[in-house]
């Protein structure tokens, strides 16, 4: 039987580990899952935070954050990486803010750029209405209208009359599990981790 394998590097150098490619986006979706055990308060705020490795106090968080610490859990640091890229490629990020250089305090906290990052450099999946399209693991975002878009990270659970996952995400009630993957436009799915 052949064996699909990734291989992640993280910061410190020669350091790496290996996940079977399914067992890595369930254990994504595991420490999504996880963080619904946080009680959270939804806090906008822009935060100075250290650099790599940063977060905003544990307590507080939006949308992006749940898919940072998710990934932090599995030892991907998106601070680091969507700053790496946004300093080499600028020009390939959304300008929605009016910036004229990166900040690595807020860049990766925004879904605008986070959904550039995941085009870049993971899979950008079909958007369908299909719900067995949508695995654990996998981000989506939606518009929810007005400018305002969204991101979360689909889980192993299942609604009610198991016909949807759940997802884990922060809409202003914390990091929650909820059956909504349908509730707004998607604009976005990725797969990111190999």
């Amino acid at each position: 039987m052949k064996h699909l394998c990734i291989l992640l590097f993280f910061s410190a150098p020669f350091t790496h580990v290996v996940f079977g490619q399914s067992d890595f986006y369930n254990q994504l979706a595991d420490s999504a899952l996880a963080l619904t055990k946080q009680p959270v308060q939804y806090d906008p705020t822009y935060y100075s935070i250290a650099y790599p490795g940063g977060d905003i106090p544990a307590n507080k968080g939006v949308c992006t954050d749940v898919v940072i610490r998710a990934y932090r859990k599995v030892g991907i640091d998106l601070q680091k990486l969507v700053h790496e890229d946004m300093l080499a490629h600028f020009s390939e990020y959304p300008n929605n803010w009016g910036l004229t250089k990166t900040d690595k305090n807020i860049d990766h906290r925004r879904v605008p750029n986070l959904m550039t990052f995941f085009g870049r450099y993971g899979n950008a999946l079909v958007i369908t209405r299909n719900a067995d399209d949508y695995k654990p693991g996998d981000i989506v975002c939606w518009s929810l209208g007005g400018g305002i878009t969204h991101i979360g990270i689909v889980s192993a659970k299942r609604s009610d009359d198991n016909k949807r996952p759940l997802i884990i995400h922060n809409i202003g009630a914390g990091q929650v599990l909820e059956d909504m993957l349908f509730d707004f436009e998607i604009i976005g799915h990725y797969r990111y981790g190999n």
